[in-house]
């Protein structure tokens, strides 16, 4: 494969995250708004674009070839409580409750 078709797939797939995580944001927010602001990390004001958007411009903007979303935490901790390398079963959900737990914390921080 050539390092242009690699770019291409690249770029295409980039294109297809977008749109679904724009179509997935939109509906989260017209769905529970609230809930929609922690599971996307996303601003009030951000927010209301995204909710009015009509289809062609969510079309418009995921065609773009720069990634909308991106991971919201960049530590190793909540790295560590997400994966749970080594741990037993019984602690995942423990670890997973933890990793909401401060990423939560930092959602109230932002905002």
């Amino acid at each position: 494969m050539s390092t242009t078709t690699t770019t291409e797939q690249i770029l295409a797939n980039i294109r297809e995250a977008n749109l679904s995580y724009l179509m997935l944001a939109q509906n989260l927010i017209r769905a529970d708004r609230d809930e929609a602001l922690f599971r996307l990390g996303i601003s009030e004001e951000t927010a209301d674009l995204l909710a009015v958007l009509s289809p062609s411009q969510l079309m418009k903007i995921a065609s773009g070839n720069t990634l909308l979303c991106r991971f919201r935490f960049d530590d190793e901790l909540v790295w560590g409580l997400l994966t749970n390398h080594g741990k037993a079963a019984a602690n995942d959900a423990t670890s997973r409750l933890h990793a909401a737990i401060v990423m939560a914390g930092r959602h109230q921080e932002a905002a």
